[in-house]
């Protein structure tokens, strides 16, 4: 019995996950300096990026003191986020130049440790950093901004209403049976509204092709959407209906009209969220509305942000690699100073190069996929030259 016993436990010993002494001594040393600049540049963040504007919005518009607090914590969860990849650049810098400076690095490799090997600790808080901006990113920042936004709105334009947007354009496609019974794929509806205020559509012109030569023109001064009968409830308008050669074979007028149309218009109308208020299934949502409007501009940047929302979290680990192999490397004296510097060169780089490709994404000169990874991709290539250089 107990020799079982003994064995049971053998083997989940073996089953546990081994974490060295070094590891541990590593990630302990990086976690002070990690939640140190977290703390650092998330505080020059929302200050810069927040406080400056609640400020004059407080001094300049009558905003109440406790709207501005509000909607300042509301904005800080977005640039800790911001945070996160600036204080795994840091942290790692510091760490390995301080361990290369007191000769550690020396001393580890004496021991047959290799620089690879050294640099697994800074991949472990890399890799859960990444989940956590990534979750940070999906749960709590989009819905925190877009509470910021309607607090500030409902604030300030008090006698407005939450919901504006002109130019509601929207084409529905779907397949139109011809005299010779072949059914083809064609613009059925084509809906325009010139505004929307949060309840009616405001100068409203509905195209009809549903049906194979009979054309419907439908003008109305305004339209709402009834939930109850899941129909347009349309006022004040005009049917135009054209013959097959273009000439109005009827004009009736109505003061009532029903239309059974899809939501789409509303929720075109009604997508208010910015893409920093957007996780990654409420972009999907957006970019499938964008392909339904056809507007080919807005699909292109859709896609090139959705990307990025997947690359972003990834910058976690590629800096933290980046500012490891440059700690690692051999040099005497390791100043926090100049650690500070380097980071933000290196932090200030990559945002500028992720800014110039997404940029060149939506301008169609990179792919979508490209337009968001390829800062990672070149991060990452840079630490591998910088630890292979290191491990010579």
């Amino acid at each position: 019995m107990e020799r079982s016993i003994s064995k049971s436990l053998f083997f989940l010993q073996r089953l546990e996950p081994k974490i060295s002494v070094m590891d541990r001594y590593i990630i302990i040393e990086l976690i002070g300096p990690f939640l140190f600049g977290v703390g650092l540049f998330s505080s020059i963040g929302v200050t810069a990026g927040a406080m400056f504007e609640l400020v004059r919005k407080v001094t300049e518009s009558g905003l109440p003191i406790s709207i501005a607090l509000q909607v300042f914590f509301l904005k800080v969860p977005e640039f800790i986020g911001w945070a996160f990849p600036m204080a795994m650049v840091l942290s790692t810098l510091m760490v390995y130049s301080q361990m290369s400076s007191n000769s550690e690095i020396v001393a580890l490799r004496s021991c047959g440790i290799s620089v690879y090997r050294m640099l697994i600790p800074a991949v472990i808080l890399g890799l859960t950093v990444t989940g956590l901006t990534f979750a940070l990113n999906e749960v709590i920042v989009p819905n925190a901004n877009y509470q910021a936004s309607l607090t500030l709105e409902r604030t300030l334009d008090r006698d407005d209403p939450p919901f504006r947007e002109e130019h509601i354009f929207y084409p529905e496609f779907g397949k139109v049976e011809r005299p010779d019974g072949s059914k083809k794929d064609t613009l059925t509806r084509l809906f325009y509204a010139e505004k929307f205020d949060g309840k009616y559509m405001r100068g409203v012109t509905i195209v009809d092709r549903s049906q194979y030569g009979v054309d419907q023109i439908v003008s109305s001064e305004s339209a709402t959407w009834n939930p109850a009968e899941n129909i347009w409830d349309l006022f004040n308008g005009t049917i135009y209906i054209v013959s097959p050669d273009g000439s109005y074979r009827n004009i009736v007028k109505f003061d009532h009209q029903e239309l059974k149309l899809s939501t789409a218009p509303l929720d075109l109308a009604g997508k208010r969220r910015t893409y920093q208020q957007m996780n990654i299934p409420q972009s999907y949502e957006y970019l499938e509305l964008m392909r339904l409007s056809g507007n080919h501009r807005k699909i292109v940047k859709t896609q090139v942000r959705i990307q990025q929302k997947f690359a972003v979290p990834f910058v976690c680990l590629v800096l933290g690699l980046v500012g490891a192999a440059l700690g690692i490397r051999p040099q005497r004296n390791a100043n926090r100073g100049t650690s500070f510097g380097i980071s933000v060169i290196i932090i200030f780089a990559y945002y500028l190069l992720s800014f110039i490709t997404g940029a060149m994404g939506q301008k169609e000169v990179l792919t979508p996929f490209l337009a968001g990874w390829l800062p990672n991709f070149m991060g990452i290539g840079v630490a591998m030259l910088l630890i292979a250089r290191a491990s010579r």
